[in-house]
């Protein structure tokens, strides 16, 4: 039986999650259905407030035109799978989520992005491996700044790199590498409210030069590292560490 499910009963199915932000867009980048937690998460009241308005006009300018940016990538037919990225709304302190993107096909051309950017939650502790790489996060806290080989990770685990990278992201949902680019990350978050240079900062945090840091802060944070810092006097602080 061929069933399909329409935008309007997508939105209303995600507006029972409220770790999880739901979102179609046009071809314009402009919002056709937003769940309720997108809308509260804007501070708005209403979901009227957000449909036919773009991130530009929703979000602050240096996290709009980011979000914009991305958007027309996937307007273009890029797919972006469990981009780990800190989203900052008005009215809530600062979060870990990742977010998935797709383009929406007809007939073969692409008219709108289909998205959700679900919350990061606590690590499932009742795993059978969780007291085995609770060692690789211990071992990621303390060298997150290094060159940290994934065999080693698995070797302090006593696992397969396949068997590590399949029980991490089912006790953390990430993965080692991304545990590590939010160890880096919320380190600098943390470094960019004092005085040190950007580049200090990025050297410190383990990027190999102010450039590389610059793209990967931007590509989680939604902003330069520049721009956090001259907004980080009022902002809320990040999240702790998973």
């Amino acid at each position: 039986m061929d069933m399909k499910i329409s935008a309007d009963e997508l939105e209303a199915l995600f507006d029972a999650l409220p770790d999880v932000v739901f979102f179609v867009k046009d071809s314009q980048g402009r919002y056709t259905h937003a769940n309720l937690t997108l809308v509260r998460r804007l501070g708005l009241k209403q979901r009227a407030d957000v449909i036919g308005r773009s991130v530009v006009e929703l979000f602050p300018a240096t996290l709009g035109g980011s979000y914009a940016s991305q958007d027309r990538r996937v307007l273009d037919g890029e797919v972006i799978e469990n981009q780990l990225e800190v989203h900052m709304f008005p009215n809530r302190v600062p979060g870990w989520c990742l977010t998935c993107k797709r383009p929406l096909q007809k007939r073969g051309e692409v008219h709108g992005i289909v998205g959700i950017s679900r919350d990061l939650g606590k690590p499932d502790g009742r795993h059978p491996t969780y007291v085995r790489l609770r060692r690789v996060l211990a071992y990621l806290q303390e060298h997150y700044a290094e060159g940290v080989r994934v065999a080693k990770l698995a070797e302090l685990a006593d696992l397969s790199v396949a068997q590590l990278e399949r029980h991490f992201r089912r006790v953390f949902q990430l993965t080692p590498q991304q545990v590590q680019t939010k160890l880096r990350i919320e380190a600098a978050m943390r470094l960019l409210r004092g005085e040190e240079s950007v580049a200090a900062i990025g050297l410190a945090c383990g990027f190999a030069d102010q450039s590389a840091f610059a793209r990967q802060f931007k590509a989680t944070v939604g902003m330069t590292p520049r721009d956090y810092r001259a907004i980080a006097a009022g902002a809320p602080r990040a999240a702790p560490v998973a």
